[in-house]
């Protein structure tokens, strides 16, 4: 395919649009992907690529992949080399990285994020559909403040309570794409034990039940509860996020938290596969509608425990 082509055939650049409020990450992954169209349509190789902006086929492979910023003089240089010449158009290509080299909300907390931390919180700013597993813990885009800050002080109990604070105000920000004007869909899986858990205590567990009847009242939230007997990381190795975007031009995502990285899968034996397994545990999840009267249900058998140690008799 030449790059006219390419051109013709791809949606309108979006100058001047936010995609789904989800700012920077998804324009370069938009803007990267085009750049990586055109590089193909005029037959040129990444090491070539990376030859014209004085750097190496790795980066050239990061800015396709919308890893990393677009600096001017290097996107001029490459659409020189890709033979785009039209100024109009060009002006659109310059715009758009001047967009997506903005920073989101989550800037001011940049000073502890990691990086591969901050590209998720774009791409789950700027999904349409937010579709999850979690075996271990109430879904973080459903949890109280209460509740997450338990989670987090355990995670990380050599920070100070301002760090923790932090961290539960970003936790409790992120939660905002669910009501806003044009929500993403949620739709979450989340094991029977995981909710039996009473982190924090009784007076924190029970919160976050009532939390989560009042969730799933929204239009746009599913959950759904894998019963024990089932086995669900039989079936699934591990908790596991996929996105979905509304931009013709970017594939889904499958997000993989680790302990100190994540992965970022977009392949398309990756999202087969994964999608398999999320659809398997819905089909053996009992079904949404069964889901206020489970969560009431387990409110009313969960005992009550000490939320904090008890003191000495007198």
């Amino acid at each position: 395919m030449r790059a006219s082509e390419v051109r013709q055939s791809a949606e309108p650049l979006r100058v001047g649009m936010n995609p789904a409020g989800g700012g920077p990450t998804v324009l370069r992954m938009v803007l990267g992907g085009r750049l990586r169209r055109l590089r193909e349509a005029a037959e040129i190789s990444r090491e070539e690529a990376g030859d014209a902006i004085r750097g190496s086929h790795s980066k050239i492979s990061r800015l396709e992949l919308g890893r990393t910023g677009f600096r001017e003089r290097d996107l001029e240089d490459l659409l020189d080399l890709y033979r785009i010449t039209d100024p109009t158009e060009r002006e659109e290509y310059l715009e758009l990285a001047r967009q997506a080299n903005a920073s989101g909300w989550w800037h001011r907390d940049s000073d502890w994020l990691p990086k591969w931390y901050d590209t998720y919180l774009g791409l789950e700013q700027a999904a349409t559909l937010v579709r999850a597993y979690e075996p271990r813990a109430v879904p973080e885009l459903l949890q109280t403040p209460e509740y997450a800050r338990v989670l987090l002080s355990l995670a990380h109990s050599n920070e100070p309570q301002s760090a923790i604070e932090r961290r539960v105000a970003l936790r409790m920000r992120r939660q905002n794409i669910l009501d806003r004007l044009d929500p993403p869909q949620l739709w979450v899986i989340v094991e029977e034990a995981a909710l039996r858990r009473p982190i924090g205590g009784s007076a924190v567990w029970r919160a976050q039940i009532e939390h989560l009847l009042r969730a799933v009242a929204k239009p746009n939230v599913t959950v759904q509860v894998l019963a024990d007997h089932v086995g669900g990381p039989a079936l699934a190795d591990g908790a596991f996020t996929i996105l979905r975007f509304a931009e013709a031009d970017l594939p889904d995502i499958v997000y993989l938290q680790q302990l100190t990285s994540a992965l970022y899968l977009d392949k398309q034996a990756d999202l087969d596969a994964y999608r398999a397994v999320a659809n398997q545990l819905s089909v053996h999840a009992a079904p949404p509608e069964y889901t206020v009267g489970l969560l009431e249900a387990l409110r009313r058998r969960q005992p009550a425990i000490l939320d904090e140690p008890a003191g000495p008799t007198s």
